[in-house]
């Protein structure tokens, strides 16, 4: 492993943590919101939903406004009553930890496992009770959890598996698509994520009856997102294709911060969310506009994959013990929609990588997007894992515009810092 000395371009260019995205697509986005024509409903949703389901290999894809609303409707589809109990790995978002709680279950927080960062099967079924239900197996940064050792402890005792794949569009296991092993799973298509409709969710399932039970909810509780708002979806889109290029992404960050909360797109999450309150208009739908989005972005799914398992590959190889995170063995086929990296001091890192990263790390804590941790019912130094890793953990972008000489050099400027992901032992 040397280090890379780079070309004065490298050392300018500056990542955002989205990328998968074309002009053409934009082109297609700014169409739709000059035109009152299929904006909000048409054809593109079912033929969205249809391909979706069709590249996880279930027979039926359910889309909403986002992937949050899609859980909390499987959990309402699966009759999951107040008090009944639902087992979340931490670290989790903040919206996963809400949808529970909007339906008065209680989130039972699952210490993850240090090496993949995904759930520690063996302290989840400790954890278990009479009244648990449901077991939420979340594929962290797109590194698949141990699906075989999941689904057995559910046999053991009656309980549902849901697959978070929010960040996992593309991994297997197995040889076999992440989202086609539990009852259910639910997908984002949020701007963050390996594919982009500015905000987005999906249910795959291949349940008939939970499939039926999820279109009546899409279709009877919740509303079409208005076409202003749909509008700023698609102008959001545009803009951050062409703010965040790597050679001008450093004016457009300073533009934001400057902004601050007076910036006029939507955001993926707002205040309510952020401090465990439900929003207004919670339910919602994907409009037929994303949908069309979507469905480009399906067409290309294997290329930027392929991309992002090459860029990981890079990162792998450069940095010392790999980074600290990854899959637990060759089971698994991450498909990175970004590179964990474990560091020994995580503000120092932040500092290395500032002037050619930007955007928030994922996972700073345990409760990701929580104005405080206490409001989502978080018991504080009970997943000593998750705590550490909070406080240790880096990501670095791994779309469709980092090149190979970018990862080399992002990769160097963090591998000094690179430490085990394990707690150390007091």
């Amino acid at each position: 492993m040397g280090t890379t000395t780079p070309t004065a371009r490298t050392a300018r260019r500056t990542f955002a943590m989205m990328g998968g995205s074309t002009a053409a697509d934009c082109a297609v986005a700014l169409g739709y919101a000059a035109t009152r024509s299929r904006l909000v409903s048409g054809p593109a949703i079912p033929r969205f939903e249809a391909d979706f389901a069709a590249r996880i290999g279930v027979r039926h894809g359910v889309s909403f406004a986002a992937a949050r609303v899609g859980f909390y409707g499987l959990l309402g589809a699966l009759d999951v009553a107040p008090g009944d109990e639902v087992l979340i790995q931490a670290p989790t978002h903040a919206v996963v930890v809400n949808a529970i709680r909007y339906r008065g279950a209680v989130p039972v927080f699952v210490d993850c496992e240090p090496r993949t960062c995904n759930i520690d099967l063996d302290a989840a079924e400790r954890l278990l009770g009479p009244r648990s239900r449901v077991l939420v197996v979340q594929h962290t940064f797109g590194v698949p959890a141990d699906l075989d050792r999941a689904l057995a402890l559910a046999e053991r005792h009656g309980l549902v598996v849901l697959e978070d794949c929010v960040h996992s569009l593309g991994s297997t296991f197995r040889g076999r698509p992440i989202g086609s092993f539990g009852r259910a799973a639910f997908f984002s298509s949020e701007e963050t994520k390996t594919i982009s409709t500015t905000q987005g969710g999906m249910v795959v399932t291949d349940d008939d009856d939970l499939a039926g039970a999820l279109r009546r909810f899409q279709r009877r509780d919740c509303v079409w997102v208005p076409p202003a708002v749909t509008r700023r979806y698609l102008v959001k889109f545009a803009a951050y294709w062409a703010l965040t290029q790597p050679d001008a992404n450093r004016v457009a960050q300073f533009l934001f911060d400057r902004m601050g909360r007076r910036n006029p797109f939507p955001r993926p999450a707002d205040d309510d969310e952020r401090r465990g309150r439900r929003p207004p208009s919670y339910e919602r739908r994907l409009s037929n506009a994303q949908a069309r989005l979507g469905v480009r972005a399906l067409r290309r799914l294997d290329a930027n994959v392929g991309h992002r398992r090459r860029i990981a590959a890079i990162y792998a190889d450069r940095l010392p013990l790999g980074g600290g995170l990854g899959p637990g063995d060759a089971r698994m086929n991450p498909s990175y929609v970004r590179y964990p990296v474990v560091v020994r001091d995580r503000a120092e890192a932040l500092a290395a990588l500032g002037p050619h990263v930007t955007g928030d790390t994922w996972f700073d804590q345990t409760v990701q997007g929580a104005e405080s941790v206490d409001l989502f019912g978080y018991p504080p130094w009970s997943c000593p894992c998750a705590e550490y890793l909070a406080g240790h953990l880096v990501d670095l972008p791994t779309h469709l515009r980092v090149l190979p000489r970018d990862a080399e050099y992002l990769a160097d400027l963090v591998a000094p810092l690179v430490v085990p992901a394990e707690p150390p032992h007091d």
